[in-house]
């Protein structure tokens, strides 16, 4: 029987065949891209170099031919020169002789990709010396039951301001190790409000009042935050969904946390920043990953942390620097947003955004078409054009387009201008 013949089978046939192995040039040089087998170089030794490919930021309206525009809310889009350089230095770390994947997590190398992501996060968020920061696993969710079980004890009153789904799980979750309350919902008006603050009817002897700043399934977004009553003056927030898109008084918070899948970096890290007065106070039956006092004493490596997803987020952290800081950032934010809710308001009806004006977010724009039957067709020729995961979540439908950091201005363009062609087409 024939056998079909590849660079490696005939290496093992005559072990005396070297291989020279060429690194593409453009854009990449350190990625191996042919093998050549030359019979005429036999029995001479093989010398490789690997270089750290310096990668050009692209232009922010540029995307690769071979891309999609990725609207999902998450894992979402990463900038494609952070993947480039990635890329450039998966097989050998900046000459350490192996992938940041294989490093110990307590070596000199990954200690130095920690400690610079929390700098870089530090500065673009001009983080206070007082507050600790943490990268850590399990999720935004599983932050849901780590809070109380740090900050409360079992009978401690809390209150939650819920404008969305995310809100309510925390909610549901803190039952279980504190008495939480709502001290207002927007569920019965479908999520599409925040709440007037000086309607909030807080508990002043609550340990600290909770409120998701950005809800990805819903679009909702605090443009600014209610200022905590109770007597630890603590306000908590879930920023998964905007994190490091614009500028936030830190200050203003007890804690902050975020899951990295939307705007810093891939799934499976989880960013805590937390005063460092309100550590060290766990109930008992906290478990020990859970409880904040050894993830601080041991620098986030008590035990191993997503080391790669940590790395991915300080070359995050960079471009977002790069970028001239959150302020920039947010200004382009703003120009995305503003381009496609525009585009559903000015659509006479066709297209149609649920959520009040003043409160949109930024990040998650949901929007229903007015002919619903016509969804499923719009989400299908979307990826056609090369414009993925439209499609809203799964408890709400219609269509949701996130537009993370990452979203370039070409990549909302895109999508306005076939939502324009499917109007003329179907209205």
């Amino acid at each position: 029987m024939a056998t079909a013949t590849s660079p490696n089978s005939l290496l093992l046939q005559n072990p005396n065949r070297s291989t020279t192995i060429h690194f593409r040039k453009n854009p990449n040089p350190a990625r191996v891209n042919v093998f050549n087998l030359s019979p005429s170089r036999r029995n001479k030794s093989i010398s490789i170099t690997c270089s750290t490919a310096q990668v050009e930021r692209p232009p922010s309206n540029a995307q690769s031919l071979d891309r999609v525009f990725n609207f999902a809310a998450g894992p979402a889009t990463l900038p494609e020169n952070v993947l480039m350089k990635a890329e450039s230095e998966l097989y050998n770390w900046r000459g350490s002789g192996m992938s940041v994947m294989e490093m110990s997590h307590r070596g000199k190398e990954f200690m130095s990709i920690i400690q610079k992501a929390e700098s870089d996060l530090r500065a673009l968020l001009n983080i206070p010396e007082e507050y600790a920061v943490l990268f850590l696993q399990g999720g935004a969710t599983s932050q849901f039951a780590a809070i109380p079980l740090n900050l409360c004890k079992p009978d401690d009153p809390v209150d939650y301001v819920v404008t969305g789904s995310w809100g309510d799980k925390a909610f549901k979750e803190a039952q279980k190790f504190c008495k939480p309350s709502v001290i207002w919902s927007g569920k019965s008006e479908k999520y599409t409000k925040i709440p007037s603050f000086d309607v909030l009817e807080q508990n002043p002897d609550a340990k600290y009042l909770h409120i998701c700043a950005n809800e990805t399934i819903h679009g909702v977004e605090f443009k600014d935050y209610p200022t905590p009553k109770n007597n630890d003056r603590l306000l908590i927030a879930d920023m998964s969904s905007n994190f490091c898109s614009k500028p936030v008084d830190v200050s203003k918070f007890g804690l902050i946390y975020a899951g990295a899948q939307k705007n810093v970096g891939p799934s499976g890290v989880t960013i805590v920043i937390v005063r460092k007065d309100l550590i060290g106070n766990a109930q008992e039956i906290t478990p020990i990953m859970f409880d904040y006092k050894i993830h601080v004493e041991n620098n986030s490596l008590y035990n191993t942390p997503p080391c790669y997803g940590i790395y991915m987020c300080g070359l995050v952290f960079e471009d977002l620097l790069a970028q001239g800081g959150l302020k920039e950032v947010e200004k382009k934010n703003i120009k995305k947003a503003q381009i496609l809710y525009d585009a559903i308001d000015e659509s006479n009806g066709f297209y149609r955004c649920p959520v009040e004006k003043s409160v949109r977010s930024l990040m998650n724009v949901p929007f229903t078409l007015e002919k619903s039957d016509l969804e499923a067709e719009f989400v299908k020729e979307a990826a056609k054009e090369k414009m993925v995961q439209l499609k809203g979540h799964r408890s709400v439908g219609g269509m949701r387009a996130s537009i993370y950091n990452a979203m370039p201005l070409a990549g909302v363009e895109k999508l306005v201008a076939f939502m324009k062609d499917f109007q003329a087409r179907h209205a």
